[in-house]
């Protein structure tokens, strides 16, 4: 008898490499406006503050749209609509500094730095909005990854292996952020920033052609023999006894999603932990320069961001976890995953630290930062596939789309509060727990992301307390 092949895992490599150049794409301003784009138009930490946040509320308001529309468009198309759109988006980014001189009628870079006065408030004020623009298209285009990704996950994986396979996925936002500091400044340095975005958005072009081959449906698939095919649609058999029509795939409507409490729990999931994620990876380069006068264009600074997001990689044990707890116990899926988020919301209490230990050594500050988003990261991997667990997969994107549009809806709330706590905590020297001045504004946000997993895992406990499947009536 011919053995199962393993093309699942080809496509969740497929699935991996599209989020490394995700964050690739996300993390080329976060790595190049404290150096390069702050002194050329006059930024300060509000105007990259509100650059991030309206970020962050596009790819909210996009993600509850992405979610229908991926479930209409199916999983391949959708992808390369998203990765198409976002792609694009980074490489717009490039052409902000020649709007800029063109819109105040300055004609190169040095006039730009020169201003001062009015001029230089002019600059700072219209390149943000040529910054927001380009922002906009990249947020539109990332909004479809994760909806699309968890759809694509529920076709091709059993339960029982979705949240490892989500978190070998999932791992690419780690990978991405982990290799943007080894090129991205460097990038920037020698060729120009704007060629450090035009380059990274680049490669999103080159994987939407390796897609277009490799991507079926697993029924339709000419990689998956019968073998895999029956290994993946194990759990039709498993729930047979659970729904009235177990065989019947209807669509569900948009409104009727949010009849039900486990979207709910899934949304505030997000919205109370998506916002620590995105806070640590647009900040953390500018807190590394602001705290311990520490450049991404220098050895040590690219170090200690590279060292955070190895430490990063370790969530793909967490989603192994699960897996563990079911083959042991023989628990069900929800139980295992909220037994396993449970583990992980407790890990980020030690982000209490970081400001405290930071006085020592820089490195206990990143390594602490670290352990703090491998566990964002484990936590992750394991509250997207709940949506997979309890929702038929004609509603999981628009389910997934749900919840993401909360986590950015949070990630907005921080990255606002964020700028403006900063340029705040400097202009007063305000003064926590001894430390004065923007070190005292990021200790207030360090204590806020420390709690933020435990009380969220409460809420969705409280509101989903068991296992229990949605059946589209």
């Amino acid at each position: 008898m011919k053995g199962m092949t393993h093309y699942r895992w080809t496509i969740c490599i497929m699935m991996f490499l599209a989020l490394t150049i995700n964050y690739l794409d996300r993390q080329v301003l976060s790595l190049t406006w404290d150096e390069f784009i702050k002194p050329e138009f006059h930024w300060d930490e509000s105007h990259y503050g509100l650059v991030t946040a309206t970020f962050s509320i596009v790819y909210a308001i996009g993600m509850l749209f992405a979610g229908r529309i991926i479930d209409w468009l199916g999983t391949k198309r959708g992808y390369l609509w998203s990765i198409g759109i976002w792609s694009a988006g980074a490489c717009l980014h490039a052409l902000c500094g020649v709007a800029t001189e063109w819109h105040v009628g300055l004609s190169d870079k040095a006039q730009l730095m020169a201003a001062t006065g009015d001029m230089a408030v002019m600059i700072a004020t219209y390149s943000m909005y040529f910054f927001l623009l380009a922002r906009c298209v990249l947020a539109i285009g990332e909004s479809g990854y994760f909806p699309v990704a968890v759809k694509v996950t529920a076709e091709y994986f059993p339960k029982r292996d979705r949240a490892f396979a989500t978190s070998i996925f999932n791992a690419g936002a780690s990978i991405g952020a982990l290799v943007a500091p080894l090129s991205i400044p460097y990038l920037a340095k020698f060729w120009g920033w704007e060629w450090a975005f035009v380059i990274i958005g680049a490669l999103g072009f080159v994987w939407m052609g390796f897609w277009v081959f490799m991507y079926a449906p697993p029924s339709q698939s000419r990689f998956v023999n019968q073998a895999e095919l029956d290994y993946i649609e194990q759990d039709k058999r498993l729930e047979a006894d659970l729904v009235k029509n177990p065989t019947e795939e209807k669509e569900m409507p948009f409104l009727q999603c949010f009849r039900y409490r486990q979207t709910w729990a899934f949304a505030l999931g997000k919205f109370m932990t998506d916002g620590v994620w995105w806070f640590f990876l647009f900040w953390t380069p500018s807190y590394l320069n602001t705290q311990f006068g520490i450049k991404m264009t220098e050895g040590l600074g690219s170090a200690m961001i590279f060292v955070l997001y190895a430490i990063t990689m370790l969530s793909i044990y967490g989603g192994k976890l699960p897996t563990i707890f079911i083959n042991r116990t023989g628990s069900n899926p929800y139980a295992a995953r909220m037994k396993a988020m449970l583990i992980f919301a407790f890990v980020p209490l030690i982000v209490l630290f970081a400001q405290p230990l930071g006085t020592v050594s820089p490195w206990f500050s990143v390594i602490i930062i670290g352990i703090g988003c491998a566990a964002h990261q484990s936590w992750s991997a394991n509250i997207y596939t709940t949506v997979s667990d309890m929702f038929p997969r004609s509603a999981v994107a628009t389910v997934t789309g749900i919840g993401g549009m909360a986590g950015g809806l949070s990630s907005m709330l921080m990255q606002m509060t964020a700028g403006q706590l900063f340029v705040y905590a400097d202009e007063v020297q305000l003064a926590f727990m001894g430390f004065v001045g923007k070190p005292a504004g990021y200790f207030i946000i360090f204590c806020v992301c420390s709690v933020a997993y435990l009380l969220g895992w409460i809420i969705m406990k409280s509101l989903v307390p068991r296992y229990k499947l949605i059946e589209v009536e």
